[in-house]
């Protein structure tokens, strides 16, 4: 089997995990790819030569992510619609999307190989506007949620919404979020948005600090087509897709929508989004006998 490994280098923090790893998959004889730049930093210490890789194509069978989530949110950007199942190995806190832990490596690589783990598909949104850009046109999908919000100014900014064709309102607040089921337990949680189940066909409009207290988070269905134009006292704001950020002027037609391809997500049977979603939130244990 063909896999590439992919991390955003942090010092120490994934090379203990990483050194585990390849040991680990050498032994199984799986063919080994490292991310061109993440090599880079960790090839001396290594003590081993492996192959690289800058851009992915559809021969490798799945990618590992060492990190967190935001790692893995930056390794979608790779895998884009290829179809590679993505394997989150988490080096830091607790996370939603990599929850795999050093000593839970081996494991894992054996559940690979036995074929023992399920697929779970990830809903992305894309982004189309009207003027050109070429950090939106270069990679113009996000998997957790796409914001817009204000620029260079401490005023609120005013966010004209449709949803398919027909006016819903103008949001005055700091910015809006659009989130998807896998987005809702991060900016948007932190905004008072809603805890969606990643197989939820839904999606979440929040918005950020809205003047009129009346303005709260929606659930939509995520066939719907959403349109915004933002304005303001600048002339121009932001637009954020992941942790990835683009400056747009005011009034240009943004349309989001859900993208035509999933993330796949692989999961082992020691984990759910439910047991994450009691530790992460400090719901406690299951007290269940």
């Amino acid at each position: 089997m063909k896999v590439a490994i992919f991390s955003q280098f942090q010092k120490k923090k994934p090379l203990a995990s990483l050194e585990v790893l390849v040991k680990v998959l050498k032994e199984h004889n799986f063919k080994i790819f490292i991310e061109a730049t993440f090599y880079k930093h960790v090839s001396k210490k290594l003590n081993q030569e492996f192959n690289t890789f800058t851009d992915l194509d559809s021969s490798f069978d799945f990618l590992i992510s060492i990190g967190g989530d935001g790692t893995i949110l930056r390794a979608v950007t790779l895998v884009r619609d290829l179809n590679i199942p993505i394997v989150g190995i988490n080096t830091g806190r607790l996370g939603f999307l990599a929850t795999i832990q050093q000593d839970q490596i081996e494991d894992a690589v054996l559940a690979i190989i036995n074929e023992d783990y399920q697929i779970s598909e990830r809903t992305l949104l894309s982004i189309d506007v009207n003027e050109e850009n070429k950090e939106i046109q270069s990679c113009n999908f996000a998997l957790n949620e796409i914001a817009v919000s204000r620029k260079n100014t401490t005023s609120m900014i005013t966010v004209e919404t449709e949803l398919n064709d027909e006016y819903l309102t103008s949001y005055w607040s700091d910015g809006l979020i659009i989130s998807t089921p896998t987005g809702s337990t991060g900016y948007s949680l932190s905004c008072g948005g809603p805890v969606i189940t990643p197989n939820a066909a839904s999606l979440v409009l929040t918005p950020i600090a809205p003047h009129n207290l009346s303005a709260r988070p929606l659930v939509i269905e995520d066939s719907t087509v959403i349109k915004l134009k933002v304005d303001g006292r600048e002339k121009k704001h932001l637009v954020s897709l992941d942790s990835r950020i683009a400056t747009l002027n005011n009034n240009t037609l943004i349309t989001i929508k859900k993208a035509p391809f999933t993330i796949k997500m692989m999961t082992f049977h020691n984990e759910t989004f439910l047991d994450t979603l009691r530790k992460k939130l400090l719901w406690g244990e299951d007290k269940r006998n």
